[in-house]
This record gives structure tokens, C-alpha cells and sequence, in this order.
């Protein structure tokens, strides 16, 4: 999540990234077909488990639903995982959070209609799906070594002092964006999720930072099956022209590898 200019040049490619290949089909959040629509990737509910950037000022209640609730990493199907994974380069622990993710909001927030390539595309801009300078992605979520960014000291980034005492990115001077969607620690104190139950709220743990991320661009979107409601969400999510043109870029490779094209 990084400050930057917003210019006409990034509506007009964007808008034409919309206006190309696009038929009568189920279409995802970044406004193209998607491989299969969201029921179709999800794993099936077994009978022991029950059917979650910059600031924004106002927050809807993220709290946790009551009662057992499946864990992100573990709503969508293996077998689409692994064969999804293997034809776009996701990893296979990246992409059950992505696509978890994508299910759980399906549910809490239907209308938003955020898939999975979309959060994928933010997870390799952002961090290479945790994989950034070597890291990799562990079992359990979490990257080997914990993903800290720059300091936010004003020096070619934005300016924010510290707000979290150091206590998420070991820096009580300045703000550093943290975890594999790279949130920064004033903006996860608000949207912070607990995506795999375990009671924690980890913006270093995929799992939780993939929610929280989807979350926000539902709330900063809305409906983002609209094309400028895509738009404003990715930007909400990074202030840059080319920001918004990698993510969509992205995206749309996902989309594509997916269907086999």
C-alpha cells in the first residue's frame, strides 16, 4: 500500500482492460470471465464445520462471526487448487488463501463479488505471495522470515511517523507495511481479520492478511463487478498509476492461464 499520483492515463487503460474480452459470461471482480464461478472451487462442507492499505476513516463491524467457522485455507477445493496453482505459478498455500478468501466473501458479503485472481494479483505485487528476497510461505501461513518494507520516512515513499510503537514492523520512528499484502500498521489495526481461527490477528499470516485485504476492497468498492468500483478499490488499496495497471495486468494473466488460454 504505497502513495502516488493518480492520473487520467490509469483510467483509460483500465477502462480499456475492461472493454476487452468480455462476453455474456459470470464475470469476476476485474471485470473478466472467470474459470469457473465461485461454487465451483469451493470445498465441499463436511459435517463437522459450520457453512474476513490505506486508512479509511470509517469501518464496518469486522468482527469474527460467532460460532465454528471454516478456516480461509480450508474452503476451497484441493483439486482446483492444485491444478490452478500449477498453471499460473501461485503457490499451492498462497492460493488456498486467495481463494478462500474470495469464498468467505462470497458469503459475509455477496454483493462485493471479489475473486480470487484479484487477490492473487495484490499478493504478487505486493510480496510475490510471500516469496519476496528469497522468503517462502510455510505450512502454517506465515512466511519464513517476517516481510517488513520500507521506512515510511518521506524519501521516495510516503511520510507516516510511527503508530504502532514498533510493535508490528520493529520500528518505533517511522510506519513500515508489513506481511505478504503489506499492510501498514495504522490501517491493520482497523481491518485486522482472523482468517484461519486460530484467535490471532497476524497481518505476517496469509491467511488473516488475505481477508483483511479483501475486505477492504469491498468496503472501498463495493460492488466490484463495476468497472470503476474496481478501479477505486485497487486504488484505495495503492495511490499509483502503475500500481493499478500491474495489478490488472495481473489479474487478467491469472484469469487466462486458468481457462487454459
Amino acid at each position: 500500500m504505497w502513495l502516488g499520483l493518480i492520473g487520467l492515463i490509469s483510467f483509460a487503460s483500465l477502462l480499456w482492460f475492461w472493454s476487452t474480452g468480455r462476453d455474456s459470461s459470470p464475470v469476476d471482480d476485474a471485470g473478466v470471465r472467470l474459470e469457473v464461478d465461485v461454487d465451483a472451487y469451493r470445498n465441499p462442507p463436511s459435517d463437522e464445520v459450520a457453512s474476513a492499505a490505506e486508512e479509511i476513516d470509517v469501518v464496518e463491524d469486522l468482527s469474527e462471526p460467532v460460532g465454528e467457522v471454516t478456516p480461509v485455507a480450508e474452503r476451497a477445493d484441493q483439486g482446483w487448487v492444485d491444478r490452478v496453482s500449477t498453471v499460473t505459478g501461485v503457490p499451492s498455500r498462497a492460493m488456498h488463501a486467495y481463494a478462500g478468501a474470495a469464498l468467505w466473501l462470497a458469503e459475509e458479503n455477496p454483493s462485493c463479488g471479489i475473486g480470487w485472481n484479484t487477490l492473487a494479483a495484490i499478493g504478487e505485487v505486493e510480496s510475490h505471495h510471500g516469496g519476496i528476497d528469497g522468503n517462502v510461505l510455510l505450512p502454517d501461513g506465515h512466511p519464513r522470515v517476517r516481510i517488513i518494507g520500507v521506512a515510511l520516512s518521506g524519501e521516495g515513499v510516503a511520510r507516516i511517523r510511527d503508530t504502532d510503537g514498533g510493535v508490528l514492523d520493529d520500528d518505533p520512528e517511522w510506519d513500515r507495511a508489513v506481511g505478504p499484502m503489506q499492510f501498514i500498521p495504522a490501517t491493520w489495526s482497523q481491518w485486522a481479520a482472523d482468517g484461519n481461527g486460530d484467535g490471532v490477528r497476524d497481518p505476517q499470516q496469509i491467511d488473516d492478511a488475505v481477508l483483511a485485504a479483501a475486505r477492504y476492497l469491498c468496503f472501498a468498492g463495493g460492488d466490484l463487478s463495476v468497472p470503476g468500483n474496481w478501479i477505486s478499490a485497487v486504488t484505495a488499496y495503492n495511490h499509483s498509476i502503475e500500481y493499478n495497471n500491474r495489478v490488472a495486468e495481473v489479474a487478467d494473466r491469472y484469469r487466462l492461464l486458468a481457462e487454459g488460454q
